[in-house]
Parts: C-alpha cells; structure tokens; sequence
C-alpha cells in the first residue's frame, strides 16, 4: 500500500491524498485551497495524477477544504464512484452548489471588468459539473464496511467534527490505513464523540491545532455571554463570520440553551446564509447522530434552529436590510474565513464603528481578511475598498470544531499497535510541535506529508 500526499501537506486546505492498494488507485478528499488570492489560483492547476486512472474517490467531510475540488475532478475525467457518509453526501450538494454559484458570479463580474484583449475568465466549475458530480456519490452508514473495489474495503467512522464527519478505515493488501479527516473535540455540542480506532498501518492525522490548547469549553461559553453583554450595553451589532456547517448551527445550539441567561430575547438574530439554512433540513433528517445533551436541549429548551427571534434571511435584499439596524442584531454569516460571502457587505457597514464587536470562533487560514482582523489590521480591503477596522475583535479558541494538541495525541494514543503515523492538514509550526510530542511519548518517528512525499506500509 502507497499514499501519495497532493494536498493539505504543509498547510490546511486543500486535502487531497492518493493510494495505490491492490492494483488500485483510490483519492481520500479532493478539497479546494484556501486563503490569499495567490494560494486560491492553485486550484486551477492540473493534478498531479492521472485523474483518469483514479478508480474510486472517498470523502472524509463535506467542508469546502475536503470536497471543493471534487465537481473540476469529474469534469476533469474521473469516472469513478465517490463514498461518503450519509448526511456528508447530504451536505455535499448544498456546499458544492454554493461553491459552484460563487465561482460563476466572481467570474461574471470579472468578465465585466476585464481590459480590451483580455482573455474570458472561466470558473473553477459550473452548478452543472456539480449535478454530474452528485450522480456518481454512494452514500454509507456509519459503522458498516463496505467492500469499494476488489480486495479494497473501507469503514466510516464517526469523527465529532461536523455532521457526517468520518475517519475513513482503508484496508486493502492485509495493511489498514486510517485518514483522520478532521477530527473534533470531546463533548462537541450535537455531535457524537470521536470513535475509537481499534487498529491501523499507517494513520494519516490532522494537525490544524496541533500546537496549542483550546480554552476549557465551559469557560468559553461563559466568555461568549460576556461579549454579548458587553456589545448590548455598548449599543453596537454583533457580527460572526461562521461556517455554513457545523459552527452556525452549534452557535444556535448555545443561544438556545443559554436563552434566559443571555437575555437573548431583548436581540434580532439573523442567520444570513441561504446555505446554512438549508444545511438546518440536513441536521433535521439526521437527528440520529444528535448525542444525548442535543436530545435534551431539543426537548426541554426552545427548538435551536426556531428561535423565536430568529431570521434565515434567503434573498440579497433581506441580507442588506440587516444593515440599516444600528444596534441590537446578531449576525451569524459565512464565509467562515470572512474571504467571501454576506459577512463581508456586514463588515463594509459595520467595522468602522467601535461599538460593533466581531466574534471569531473558527480556524482563519493565512492571507484571509479574518486571520488579518484577527492578528490586528488597521484596515482590510474589501470589494476593492479599503475599510477601516475600529470594531471590536473577540477570538473563541474553544468552540472549535478541531481538537487541540491533547486531543489529537489522545485519539492517536487509543490506537492499538503504534502504528507509522503522517501529519497532514496543519502549518508547519503546529505539525512540528505535535510530532515532537508525540515522537517523546510514544517512541515513534513522525513524518510530517509534503506534496509529491510518498509512503508505503
């Protein structure tokens, strides 16, 4: 068995991971990079492999930085089938056609702009390349192996990171690989914890955090209350750039539950993202991956995803209407990273006020507007326009949908054997500090993956 690293080997999008077992050719995600201008041009490079001779594609998670590039694979040539779990197959098609959507209005408006003699822009792919893409993705349970190819079998097992999140069991040629995908905390609100990997060859682990140590959960959701009461008395808005998955439901998760505490009432909260309010239907079918406290807090509070002042804005219209409340509203809006999306119009209005408080609570990959507010910029430059950053700016380690340094060693450390062990999905400064402490505790050596890097077990 052979893994060639093409994606997420030194820095944190773009997953993309090769295997040869058993005379096959199987892709773990196909994710789009991320963050500045420069870094996202890359994806329109060709791949490095044969897409054509790829025989089967497996998807950890449906976070644009694991499944973004998998519609330009097909149109691209692959004709093979594409696994996911359940609700990540759910999930798929709401975040590709959003991506697709995005890419063809960017290059629309580039087209408007272009000089005499330019050549046409093209977008990355089309919503029509995601319908082709859609037909070739087979859904699994959890838990359930599944025999992909001759001699190859492969086992979904629950991550804790978004809904449908997987570590992928491969095993093919008597060997096993484990692909962590992305793996989240313990105690994760309405997600199931992490499984347990009995047994692995090789394992393929992120690395997003692997330097530092979130803050204690329980500390952080005091810590949120605070910002909301101090943006309240300071009579400003309250802007969170949030995923569409996973962190903008988890936020609606803690309002509801901390809704007579937080005074929530007395707010106009709006989750302006058409996606994830149609990512709000997937949670609803798939209530059965909820864990116990989600079940309770559905029951006993009220419904998170019906809030009684709560608005899933759909139309532009809406969206900019938002805009003209001075005080008093929660906006929750992707892009995640702030590098795109309804939070930037959010943002051109509202970061020159310094009564306006700007709460980040995810992952700001490097050359993003949210990793430049958040390391301090003065001034962002947004739609061509430099804005001044007077805002408030609040960082939430601990609502973080990756584990920390002590989690990913934990979760390694439950594996039986002691297998080789690649640290993917994570900067340099964070794989270095991870591998060191791991090689210290459990005697191994630990390679750090980097593009064109190969390994075999």
């Amino acid at each position: 068995m052979r893994v060639h690293f093409h994606g997420a080997a030194g820095e944190v999008t773009g997953s993309l991971h090769e295997v040869e077992a058993g005379g096959h050719r199987i892709l773990l995600d196909c994710g789009m990079i991320q963050g500045s201008p420069e870094a996202e041009r890359r994806n329109f490079d060709p791949f490095a492999f044969d897409v054509a001779a790829l025989d089967a594609l497996v998807i950890s998670h449906a976070h644009i930085d694991h499944i973004g590039r998998v519609p330009l694979l097909v149109r691209r040539g692959f004709r093979g089938p594409i696994y996911a779990q359940a609700a990540t197959a759910d999930l798929m098609r709401i975040m590709l056609l959003d991506s697709a959507s995005i890419a063809e209005s960017e290059t629309e408006r580039s087209n408007r702009r272009r000089a005499q003699g330019q050549p046409e822009a093209l977008p990355l792919y089309t919503r029509e390349d995601v319908e082709a893409t859609m037909q070739r993705v087979e859904s699994l349970p959890y838990d359930s192996p599944r025999t992909i190819l001759p001699g190859i079998e492969i086992a979904f097992r629950e991550a804790g990171h978004i809904l449908g999140s997987s570590a992928v069991e491969l095993r093919a040629d008597g060997r096993t690989l484990v692909f962590s995908g992305d793996i989240g905390p313990k105690g994760t609100p309405i997600l199931r914890d992490p499984a347990p990997i009995a047994q692995a060859d090789l394992v393929l682990m992120e690395s997003t955090y692997g330097d530092r140590l979130h803050k204690d959960r329980a500390e952080t959701i005091l810590e949120l209350g605070r910002i909301l009461e101090q943006a309240w008395n300071d009579g400003g808005n309250v802007l969170i750039p949030a995923f569409a998955v996973g962190r903008s439901q988890e936020l609606l998760y803690w309002f509801a539950k901390y809704w007579d505490e937080w005074n929530l009432s007395r707010w106009q909260i709006f989750l302006d993202s058409p996606m994830a309010a149609k990512v709000v239907g997937v949670y609803d079918r798939h209530a059965q991956l909820f864990d116990e406290d989600a079940l309770q807090v559905w029951k006993d509070k009220p419904n998170p995803f019906q809030l009684p002042n709560l608005r899933l804005t759909a139309s532009a219209e809406e969206s900019m209407a938002i805009n003209r409340i001075e005080r008093g509203a929660i906006v929750i809006a992707g892009s995640g990273m702030a590098n795109a999306g309804r939070i930037l119009h959010h943002f051109k209005h509202n970061l020159g006020k310094p009564q306006t408080h700007v709460v980040f609570v995810g992952y700001q990959a490097e050359g993003t507007i949210g990793r430049r507010l958040v390391d301090g910029a003065p001034w962002v430059r947004i739609h061509g326009k430099d804005v001044r950053a007077n805002a408030q700016r609040h960082t939430i380690g601990g609502l973080s949908a990756h584990t920390d340094q002590k989690g990913l060693i934990e979760w390694y450390g439950q594996i039986g054997g002691r297998p080789q062990l690649a640290l993917v999905h994570g900067e340099d400064k964070a794989r270095e500090a991870l591998a060191g402490e791991i090689g210290e505790r459990y005697g191994i050596e630990v390679q750090l993956a980097r593009p064109g890097m190969t390994l075999e077990v």
